[in-house]
């Protein structure tokens, strides 16, 4: 059939039909399918979501538990004037209002991360639509949508892993978790909620920990550059931590620059003018180690940890030091921590050249290979060898490999390769120092600093754990014994030499060739007589005199032996300065305390701890005597440096302490106002200096204690006391004596005194007193 025949043009025209109908027919059913799978498809996101919100994949936060939101806050110390010393906490976060951040930090944030955070109510729709279309339908990198409100959620609640629904779910949480909080929270407190959960690197939460860690400032100090770093490290807190990176860090804080002038935060010549400046980076560490009294907050923390596990929230729950944001007030006063800091760091560089140059190229343990052979055998790394099963040869030649190890110095010198055993070595030569100082009135903990350096060295000598041999320091506790017991303290003693045959033949020294003299209590204090103080022992007796050391709260072993006449005994430094706390308040025993309150992150007070009473432990008569002969070792004895060296006018009193060997040095101070003990020594008493001359308590010692008063001296701020509680008339008569006098009879001084011979007798045997000693006896003290 042609196609130009009728039959011909009916067939294509019902065929065209046909086609158009199918062709329509198709559509429909297309469009049909489209439209159920759409519904289907919205039915089912609409399900996913409201499985969601309905917590079929975790609870969402409601509305109240947003209202009472809470992340982890460290706890801070503060001193007693108000300043905060130091914090304890897992992650480095504190709060901070949004008054308190500078305005330049919210510009580089909102233009960087949230351009619309104003305008919208937690979702950016448009954001999300940008996203969708140049990542689903482009096939571009578009960055994320979320907005500052939907990142804070993220911050605080951290998302969960759900598999391969592990983003939508997020996401959904994220979205709801923002309206609330918007509904709930201002625009402004948003921010601050942001700024301080959000991560910055180097293991700090929040701005203020940021802005101090990176630029030593308070937040609300940071300029426009420093705030561009800052916000720029959100983008990556690694790639862009301008400790590791600066390069990337300038190449982000530029781009944040951009973006602020984009959004009118400054014009383009300024923007021209910040985009060429360096990086100004003052890194500073606040952790738990450095700061203010790194060695007193690790002290106090054992005992704050303790005090959580004793106390509980409401809902029964015991405290968390590192994540409820305690407030610990102490007793400490920053500035006389800072000047016994200082005077530390200035006085033991000097000290540790003295002790090095005195030893030169010999070492200390030359003549005793026992002392760096326990060293090496005590340290972590032979420890952790051994632990390994490796033999003694093998764990020697390990340590004996130099590595990239740093060495203590003075000098703050680089990393330098060493062997441990060298570093050992050389920290077994270094020098330390202890010292702390307290009210002694009320007992409360003025300073303490338990060593040179906590990065280096964790053992805190100021501990009330830590004993050493305590020296002449001990002797004013003998002649406080004898005063009690009635001495009279212008009896004068020779300072003649006595071997004790009873004592294995023990035969005490002075410092000076002083034999010919005799002294009284006041001249052999002074002049620290060890031959003298032994005699006054044993005239008060041993016993007498430990248990005068009990009631004055020294708990440390106490031999009964006569050398403790010359301070054989190991003492802390706490209990020593309480002691002589007794001495400067009028035979009263405070308790030392160094807490006063701590409240919760509201300032709720949850424990307030008060001062002990005093008790009388010695006759005020006998504390004013011993204050008076410790005055008198200031003013013409072995502390007079103070005066002459030192230029300290105030009122002062105090006595040196020198053990055997010259291995440690003490000084302990007393002022109106406070009691501060000073020990110098190396941390294996078996090294110590050469000689006397250098290694002597009045050295070593009384140096950190002359600076750090000559600070307080001149800190006007400071209320100090006019002097010490005055002698009584009586009292004045009992020191009205010469300090010495030679030790010779009429006769001897006619004819000639006989070269001297050390005397041979018993220790605790009474000595026979002359006709004319009984007769001129002055009559003992009664006070």
């Amino acid at each position: 059939m042609r196609p130009d025949s009728k039959f011909g043009k009916l067939k294509i025209v019902i065929r065209s039909w046909i086609h158009k109908f199918n062709r329509q027919a198709l559509f429909k059913k297309i469009m049909i399918l489209s439209g159920v799978l759409i519904f289907f498809v919205c039915m089912g996101f609409l399900s996913f979501f409201l499985s969601v919100r309905i917590g079929l994949f975790g609870t969402i936060p409601h509305s109240e538990t947003l209202k009472k939101i809470s992340h982890p806050l460290a706890s801070e110390v503060f001193s007693a004037d108000s300043v905060l010393i130091g914090r304890y906490f897992i992650l480095d976060r504190t709060p901070t209002p949004v008054t308190q951040i500078s305005p330049w930090v919210i510009d580089a944030l909102i233009s960087t991360e949230d351009v619309r955070f104003y305008n919208h109510r937690g979702v950016d729709y448009r954001s999300i639509g940008r996203v969708f279309f140049k990542s689903v339908i482009l096939r571009q990198a578009a960055g994320g949508g979320s907005t500052l409100s939907q990142q804070l959620a993220k911050n605080i609640f951290p998302r969960r892993d759900h598999s391969f629904l592990t983003t939508p779910v997020n996401k959904i949480k994220e979205i709801i978790v923002a309206r609330r909080l918007e509904r709930i929270y201002k625009k402004e407190e948003i921010l601050a909620l942001y700024l301080n959960t959000v991560p910055f690197g180097d293991n700090t939460f929040g701005i203020a920990a940021a802005s101090e860690r990176f630029f030593n400032k308070n937040p609300e100090q940071l300029n426009p550059q420093e705030a561009a770093v800052l916000i720029g490290m959100l983008k990556g807190t690694n790639l862009y931590n301008p400790r590791i990176f600066p390069e990337h860090a300038i190449t982000r804080r530029n781009t944040v620059l951009r973006q602020m002038h984009v959004y009118g935060s400054f014009p383009e010549p300024v923007l021209d003018s910040l985009l060429t400046t360096a990086i100004d980076l003052q890194y500073t560490i606040r952790d738990h180690q450095h700061g203010l009294a790194p060695y007193f907050r690790e002290h106090l923390r054992q005992e704050l940890l303790a005090w959580c596990k004793a106390n509980n929230h409401q809902d029964g729950t015991a405290y968390n030091l590192y994540t409820d944001g305690l407030k610990i007030y102490t007793t400490i006063d920053s500035r006389m921590q800072e000047y016994a800091e200082e005077a530390v760091r200035k006085h033991m560089k000097h000290v540790q050249s003295g002790f090095d140059q005195q030893w030169g190229a010999s070492k200390p343990w030359e003549r005793n290979p026992e002392i760096l052979r326990s060293a090496i055998q005590k340290s972590d790394r032979y420890r952790t060898l051994k632990t390994g099963g490796l033999s003694v040869e093998a764990i020697m030649e390990a340590m004996n490999v130099p590595q990239k190890i740093k060495v203590f110095s003075w000098d703050e010198g680089p990393v330098k390769m060493v062997s441990p055993i060298d570093s050992i070595k050389r920290h077994l030569e270094i020098l330390h120092a202890g010292t702390l100082a307290i009210d002694p009135y009320s007992g409360a903990i003025k300073l303490w600093v338990g060593g040179i350096d906590s990065r280096y060295f964790q053992y805190d000598h100021a501990s009330p754990n830590t004993r050493r041999q305590v020296g002449s320091t001990f002797k004013p506790i003998v002649y406080a014994a004898a005063l009690e017991q009635g001495w009279d303290p212008c009896e004068y003693v020779p300072a003649k030499k006595i071997l004790y045959q009873n004592q294995k033949g023990w035969a005490p020294s002075n410092t000076h060739e002083d034999y010919d003299l005799k002294y009284s209590m006041e001249g052999a204090l002074a002049a620290s007589v060890n031959t003298v103080s032994v005699q006054i022992l044993e005239e008060a007796g041993i016993s007498n005199a430990v248990n005068l050391a009990r009631k004055l709260g020294i708990e440390s072993n106490i031999p009964h032996v006569p050398s403790i006449a010359l301070g054989t005994p190991s003492i802390s430094l706490m209990e020593m300065t309480r002691a002589y706390a007794a001495f400067a308040n009028e035979g009263l025993l405070v308790i030392p305390h160094y807490i006063t309150t701590i409240t919760d992150s509201d300032g709720t007070v949850l424990e307030q701890f008060n001062a002990e009473q005093p008790i009388r432990v010695i006759k005020p008569g006998t504390a004013r005597l011993i204050n008076r002969m410790l005055q008198s070792v200031v003013e013409r004895g072995t502390g007079s440096a103070l005066r002459w060296k030192y230029n300290l006018k105030g009122p002062l009193a105090g006595k040196t302490g020198t053990t055997q060997s010259n291995a440690d040095g003490w000084f302990i101070g007393i002022s109106p106002n406070l009691v501060m003990t000073t020990w110098v020594g190396a941390s294996d008493p078996r090294v110590h200096f050469k000689t006397t001359a250098l290694g002597q308590g009045s050295e070593t010692a009384l140096p950190i204690f002359a600076y750090t008063m000559q600070k307080i001296e001149q800190d006007k701020t400071f209320l100090k006391k006019s002097g010490f509680a005055p002698l009584t008339n009586n009292e004045k008569l009992m020191l009205d004596c010469v300090p010495f006098k030679e030790d010779i009879t009429f006769l001897e001084k006619i004819f000639g005194k006989k070269e001297q011979s050390i005397e041979e007798k018993n220790f605790g045997e009474k000595e026979e007193k002359s006709f004319f000693r009984k007769l001129f006896k002055r009559k003992k003290n009664k006070n």
